[in-house]
């Protein structure tokens, strides 16, 4: 199976003419690569600009049409040639007031019109740090929860077209490194929840991602050490040396 390696740019960068050179500059720097597949997720706006790589959108509403102020359909996208769409990420659930149960809806309408959801899960420092008595700790309960609302009512077959990206809030944008250790514990538990729910041969076809300050120094213990099946590369996938340079990191392992 093909390394999923997802760039998502978020708000950036400011032009269309920068948009496009950035993302000329990494299809150039990768040709070649062929054990991975990447995904660039610009904005929307630049959506129709870009040509070559496989597409995906930061986010999307949960109806096909209607009377939705600002919102862009699951429609609108695949009519743009976009294949994925990132929902659930920590910044949208924080600023826009994402809950589990829109993330649910979203999923849902996503496989519904042929959307590759990337479901993006994770705990908060604090949430890592707390302790419960007799429970263990609190990141487990938040892991298990959002799994559990997030993916209610996906059946077997669609779940495989699902990846779920662990992220760490307390590593997104700070630099702050998960060790491949904990991340391979976190992978570990993804899995057990999806086995528990699907099946453990299904569970073993779901790409579980890693994402949360990720860099090229760091890009392949993840793949290599971690077991990743990809990654969700957040600030480096602006800078195209240092993209690129993670994608033949991670091509390079088998």
């Amino acid at each position: 199976m093909k390394k999923l390696i997802v760039a998502n740019w978020k708000m950036n960068p400011t032009s269309e003419k920068e948009a496009v050179d950035l993302f000329e500059r990494i299809e150039n720097g990768i040709k070649g690569v062929k054990n991975a597949e990447v995904v660039v997720c610009p904005p929307d706006v630049f959506l129709k600009s870009l040509k070559g790589l496989t597409l995906g959108a930061q986010n999307m509403f949960y109806k096909e049409a209607g009377a939705f102020t600002g919102e862009v359909s699951p429609l609108m996208l695949k009519d743009l040639g976009v294949e994925y769409v990132i929902v659930g990420h920590s910044e949208a659930r924080k600023h826009l007031n994402e809950t589990d149960a829109i993330v649910n809806k979203k999923i849902k309408e996503a496989l519904e019109v042929g959307l590759n959801p990337i479901l993006c899960i994770g705990e908060t420092e604090n949430q890592k740090e707390t302790l419960r008595p007799g429970s263990g700790q609190v990141k487990w309960q938040v892991l298990e929860s959002q799994l559990s609302q997030d993916l209610e009512g996906v059946t077997v077959k669609d779940i495989k077209k699902v990846a779920i990206a662990y992220e760490p809030i307390w590593a997104i944008g700070t630099g702050q490194h998960c060790s491949p250790e904990e991340a391979q514990s976190s992978v570990l538990f993804i899995k057990k929840i999806l086995a528990g729910k699907y099946g453990r041969d299904v569970a073993n076809q779901v790409n579980i991602l890693y994402g949360g300050s990720v860099d090229s120094t760091h890009a392949l213990s993840y793949i290599s050490e971690a077991k990743c099946d990809g990654l969700l590369v957040g600030g480096a996938s602006l800078d195209p040396e240092e993209f690129i340079a993670i994608v033949k990191a991670v091509a390079s392992t088998d």
